[in-house]
């Protein structure tokens, strides 16, 4: 059987261009990350959406 290693620590958010996408790593409750690749155009939709609910 495989060791299991604790789901801790897996980092603050981070968002990097990579190649013409931009990849967007979030860490998750309980472990893990939800990683989401988005285009120029969403990522701009998306920062329009969270500036309407924040602002």
């Amino acid at each position: 059987m495989a060791a299991m290693k604790p789901r801790t620590g897996d980092g603050p958010m981070e968002v990097t261009k990579e190649g013409r996408g931009i990849i967007m790593r979030i860490p998750l409750e309980g472990g893990g990350r939800l990683v989401v690749e988005l285009t120029q155009e969403e990522a701009k939709e998306l920062q329009e959406t969270l500036d309407g609910a924040l602002g």
